[in-house]
């Protein structure tokens, strides 16, 4: 009987030996962070957690900071250096980050040391792949918190190849994830930017009656109406997500104005059975959530641009007069003044409540219908633009996550 290979199904060309079994502390020198709860500043140094750990780096945003005491006790037993990986191992075990600044110490955090014959651009890759998500679901099954001691991280047993094979395998991960950050780095500057035009391009502050910046030959003064006297409301019709099905007829709840649609919805991937009193769109209906968790996450809208949709429960429904365009409306609802306002008049505490009599009084500041149009096209250029790069990260982040599975074992 021929002997089984031991190798992944995919390798580079010119590789052919079998991987050999690898113990982590017999070629790393492992270690973790500090257990102690030191005092926090408001300045100092930074202290990681694995809070600051995620799938796409190290993140400082909302780091905490110690003296210099603190700081100088914890790089005794845990220094970290350029080069070395910090991975999670209380609440979120895991994200693993080659760390490329030395300025911090580390919390609840293990710390795999730069050096040895294993290159750390490899074993990251290995900490990344499917076998060692494996190994923590099996080492933290029946845990009531999810921790991953220092011991079972040292003890991690892995398939690994020679050393030039790693080196390979680091390099093309390397540059694999490089062209991963360009494109994160792309899609951030695109939703920075249109952030930076919706407040340019819609009043934001009390006494203000026209945006600061306007498209060239516009220069009509906005008027501003009650919303009721500019549309027609109604609500729509419940329906769960108990109520979904593989087929039927396309139905938008209102929990997804929160996580998937912009402000034009072009496309519906949820199903559902028509049912009597089932409210469908018309098209170029307004819609925002009757409901939520704040009053500012409730201040948001979208344009239901085709008809035949079904507009589930919790649905508030706005159909604007000739004077409106639609999707004008929906980006001033989610922006601006508008958004304050309607923010002031939603209501509750652990569930935030928005009814049509609030929308009704909202003071709409707009201009003549031409303007209206060019910038509801505007903000629909740059948003399909934005969806352009999501769909090229996505396919490249699924690409890697393919290359992960076939490339260890």
């Amino acid at each position: 009987m021929e002997k089984r290979r031991v190798a992944p199904e995919i390798r580079f060309d010119g590789f052919f030996d079998d991987w050999e079994q690898r113990k982590l502390s017999d070629i790393k020198d492992v270690r973790d962070g500090t257990h102690d709860s030191p005092r926090y500043f408001q300045e100092g140094h930074p202290l990681v957690t694995s809070k600051n750990l995620t799938e796409s780096g190290l993140d400082f945003v909302d780091v905490s900071f110690i003296s210099d005491e603190d700081f100088e006790a914890i790089i005794r037993r845990s220094k970290v250096d350029k080069g070395d990986i910090i991975l999670g191992m209380i609440g979120t075990i895991g994200n693993p980050v080659i760390v490329d600044r030395d300025d911090f110490a580390i919390k609840n955090v293990a710390l795999i040391k730069v050096g040895g014959e294993t290159p750390n651009s490899f074993l990251i890759q290995q900490l990344k792949s499917p076998v060692f998500e494996k190994y923590i679901r099996v080492e933290n099954a029946g845990n009531t918190q999810k921790f991953l001691g220092l011991s079972k991280i040292r003890d991690y047993v892995f398939l690994a190849p020679s050393v030039e094979e790693m080196k390979r395998i680091g390099a093309f991960f390397a540059s694999l994830d490089q062209t991963i950050a360009l494109h994160q780095k792309k899609l951030d500057r695109l939703q920075c930017l249109k952030k930076a035009f919706l407040q340019l391009m819609f009043p934001q502050n009390d006494g203000e009656t026209e945006p600061r910046l306007r498209f060239a030959n516009f220069v009509s003064e906005w008027e501003q109406r009650k919303l009721k006297d500019l549309a027609e409301f109604s609500k729509g019709n419940g329906c769960s997500k108990s109520n979904l099905t593989d087929e039927g007829n396309p139905v938008i709840l209102y929990g997804r104005l929160y996580t998937k649609y912009e402000t034009v919805i072009e496309s519906v991937d949820t199903f559902t059975i028509e049912k009597e009193n089932t409210v469908i769109s018309q098209g170029n209906e307004v819609i925002v959530p009757a409901s939520g968790e704040t009053s500012e996450d409730i201040s948001r809208a979208s344009t239901v641009s085709k008809p035949g949709i079904i507009l589930g429960g919790d649905l508030n429904i706005i159909r604007p007069s000739n004077e409106i365009d639609p999707v004008f409306l929906a980006l001033t609802i989610s922006n601006g003044k508008q958004k304050k306002e309607i923010s002031k008049r939603a209501q509750g505490k652990s569930v935030v409540h928005l009814h049509n009599s609030d929308l009704k009084e909202v003071n709409l500041l707009f201009p003549k219908k031409e303007e209206q149009t060019r910038i509801g096209d505007f903000f629909q250029k740059i948003d399909h633009t934005i969806a352009l790069h999501q769909t090229k990260l996505e396919k490249l982040q699924s690409l890697k996550k393919a290359y992960l599975q076939k490339m260890f074992i």
